[in-house]
């Protein structure tokens, strides 16, 4: 069975940091790049980092650059979003996936785990 399991979110000051964690299933994690997607209030998810099988190499979308750190270990099936300075237009649901993300075989919708909230107060 399938699982994403996000956590670390919470309600935090501007400037303050955050550490998401995102546990995988294998089918999800082993082999293959990862990626944080964000859904912010009103707005479609969109991925703002992912990072390769080997965790040789990251992307980040440009409103992240040098403050987000998306980081993996291969060995637990672990994910991670280390988040800096944090921003108001940070605020959203965090989710973690396979990069494209997991869709179930047979299935027509991409599988999403619950997410973690981030909200961010100025």
């Amino acid at each position: 069975q399938v699982r994403l399991v996000e956590s670390g979110g919470d309600l935090v000051e501007a400037g303050r940091s955050l550490t998401l964690s995102c546990g995988a299933t294998t089918q999800i994690f082993r082999g293959n790049d990862m990626g944080w997607y964000r859904q912010a209030p009103g707005k479609q998810r969109e991925v703002v980092a992912q990072i390769t099988a080997s965790g040789a190499a990251a992307t980040y979308v440009d409103s992240v650059k040098g403050r987000f750190t998306i980081s993996r270990d291969n060995a637990k099936n672990l994910v991670y979003l280390q988040i800096n300075r944090l921003k108001p237009e940070d605020t959203g649901v965090y989710y973690c996936n396979r990069f494209p993300p997991y869709r179930r075989p047979l299935s027509d919708e991409d599988y999403w785990g619950q997410g973690t909230q981030v909200t961010v107060s100025s």
